[in-house]
């Protein structure tokens, strides 16, 4: 069973679906079935309930909104893809609050030329986890901000949120 909760955040709701302690989804929307939607079909067969509580999870949301940044990277995340997907994931995990980083850098991080900077894209496009997977961390080499699967407003909140730290 995937348990979901929907948690008020000052850049608007975010859906945060759980899979046994395991974070498999989250978004900002306020209807968790829209990121049930993107799961995997055999996922998506074990069910989704809608909780009060998810535990870790919902305090660490809650933690990062107040000011704790590192808040978020302690919830243990699991996302489907490539191998090559799941280093770009897990490179996207270690880029800390309050800096950023190119496409191309993110892709050196995963172990990956430079050149592959559009993998790295494609992999925070398709990043489920948001903003514990923290795409939002990562801008184009041209400048400006890029896009977000939930905004680039939401996407310059989180940054300007997270300046603090700079």
């Amino acid at each position: 069973m995937i348990d979901a909760q929907v948690l008020p955040t000052p850049v608007g709701e975010l859906s945060v679906l759980v899979r046994d302690g395991v974070l498999v989804a989250a978004g900002f929307t306020p209807e968790p079935k829209e990121m049930f939607a993107r799961l995997a079909p055999a996922v998506q067969a074990e069910g989704l309930t809608v909780i009060d509580d998810l535990g870790p999870a919902s305090r660490a949301v809650r933690d990062y909104f107040a000011g704790d940044l590192d808040a978020l990277d302690a919830i243990p995340a699991e996302q489907p893809g490539s191998p090559l997907r799941r280093a770009l994931h897990q490179a996207l995990r270690q880029v800390k609050a309050g800096t950023t980083v190119t496409y191309a850098e993110l892709a050196e991080r995963a172990g990956l030329p430079r050149s592959a900077a559009r993998a790295a894209g494609g992999a925070c496009a398709r990043n489920l986890i948001a903003p514990f997977v923290p795409c939002h961390r990562v801008l184009p080499s041209t400048g400006g901000f890029g896009g977000y699967y939930y905004g680039v407003a939401v996407k310059e909140w989180l940054l300007e949120h997270e300046s603090s730290r700079r």
